[in-house]
């Protein structure tokens, strides 16, 4: 630790607010980095999607330069203070939040970009930040306060060396993320043609061979419609209630199985956590619970009030709280009514916001009016051969996304603190990633 250095920031960096506009000013215009931006990630955006009406003057002092990094600087709560995102090239004309503070790197020091990033995430800077703002008011960040900031600052090269493991994580865990929404866009724009346009029957009924789709599943679609309740509908097909093609079990009002300190116990996933994928920082609750509130990797849960969301947990093994339902079928797959809730999700909000209380909700007679079209046996069957594989794929990528966040996040500590060091060896060493892993793997109490 000898050549890892305690710097002020105020030598490092100097600090600048960025621009505050009404309203009218956004919109149109030149890129403009906004406080949401800098809050949700490590990184600066490559596309910044927001736009503001600037001056050549407020682009100049204003800029955004590689190895900028942006700090959110006031807030209503300690968590949201200090949230930072780095800049790793530069944004032609762009400018950023008001509410943020941009610190700008000294030219007699040399600090990678990459490792800044990390550092300004890591628990170190969090804790000191909290710290800080404590001392004001309201929370908030002034240039005084971040002069009395720190940064551990070890060589460049052992800083590269740190950017690039962590950066690399963070790249497996996007691609993941990419794959996982292609997935969801393909699973999509199926189930949209084959229940919601009904192509495959539009073309059989109009004597064309359905787009891409073998002879054999083309075969088990109708060629012609019927009458129903829902208007004209593959003929043979069947009209039902979302209730009747699945089961939603109330999860468990988890407070009353509150678990001690060391006792067995699983983490309650609330509608937040369910939102996030998440289930750290949850409370936890001991593991008398009914099983069937239990859910796990692969499970369908329902958030059916608030947020209304429906997706697959992948989260690992917890408990599931009242406000959410664990949606299982001993007779439909599992893609079936996954897919059929979440195409009734627009309208349940609708319902929900609709409900004189403060927090929305739907009631199970809501599901009992939802309706679900069901095909054939054997053509559902086909359709399971395609859609299942899919489902399978989506939690696959969820689950890695998972174990390389949970692996970042060991890590990023033990790097941060010089804990766990990197040489030009093990950076080359295709055997060093296993040897760090395996160090920073949860499982091994890090």
């Amino acid at each position: 630790m000898s050549e890892w250095r305690v710097v002020p920031l105020g030598d490092l960096y100097s600090f600048r607010s960025g621009l505050s506009k009404p309203r009218s000013a956004f919109g149109s215009g030149y890129g403009f980095l906004s406080f949401k931006d800098v809050f949700y990630n490590y990184f600066v955006p490559e596309d910044l999607t927001e736009l503001v009406e600037s001056t050549e003057h407020e682009r100049e002092v204003c800029s955004v330069h590689r190895g900028d990094v942006f700090l959110t600087r006031t807030s209503e709560t300690m968590e949201e203070l200090g949230m930072s995102c780095v800049a790793l090239r530069d944004y032609p004309n762009a400018t950023f939040n008001g509410f943020t503070k941009r610190l700008r790197p000294k030219k007699d020091h040399r600090i990678v970009p990459e490792y800044a990033a990390y550092y300004f995430r890591s628990p170190t800077f969090r804790r000191d930040v909290t710290a800080m703002s404590s001392l004001s008011t309201r929370a908030s960040l002034n240039n005084d306060m971040l002069e009395r900031l720190t940064m551990l600052l070890p060589e460049v090269d052992e800083q590269e060396r740190i950017g690039c493991i962590l950066k690399g994580l963070d790249d497996k865990i996007e691609l993941s993320r990419r794959m996982n929404r292609t997935l969801e866009a393909i699973a999509r724009a199926i189930f949209k043609s084959w229940f919601v346009d009904f192509d495959p029957v539009h073309a059989k009924a109009d004597g064309r061979e359905p787009v891409g789709m073998d002879p054999e599943t083309a075969a088990l679609f109708p060629d012609s419609f019927q009458d129903s309740p829902l208007g004209k509908i593959p003929k043979g097909w069947e009209v039902a209630a979302l209730s009747e093609i699945a089961d939603f079990v109330n999860g468990a009002a988890c407070q009353k199985y509150p678990a001690e300190p060391g006792e067995p116990s699983l983490p309650v996933i609330k509608i937040r956590e369910l939102g996030q994928g998440v289930s750290a920082q949850t409370d936890r609750a001991r593991l008398d619970i009914p099983e069937k509130h239990r859910a796990d990797d692969g499970d369908v849960l329902f958030s059916w009030s608030g947020t209304l969301l429906c997706k697959i947990w992948t989260g690992g093994p917890c408990f599931v709280n009242q406000h959410l339902f664990k949606v299982t079928s001993a007779n439909h797959p599992r893609w079936f009514f996954l897919r059929w809730i979440n195409r009734h999700l627009e309208a349940f909000r609708e319902v929900a916001a609709g409900k004189a209380t403060t927090m929305g909700h739907i009631k199970r007679s809501d599901l009992s009016e939802a309706r679900v079209l069901i095909p054939g046996s054997t053509l559902l069957g086909k359709m399971t051969q395609t859609l299942s594989p899919i489902v399978e794929k989506q939690i696959e990528c969820q689950r890695e996304s998972r174990l390389l966040q949970l692996t970042r996040d060991a890590l990023l500590p033990k790097l941060l603190s010089g804990a766990l060091r990197i040489d030009e060896r093990h950076l080359a060493s295709e055997v060093y990633a296993d040897e760090a892993l395996g160090e920073a793997s949860p499982s091994a109490g890090v």
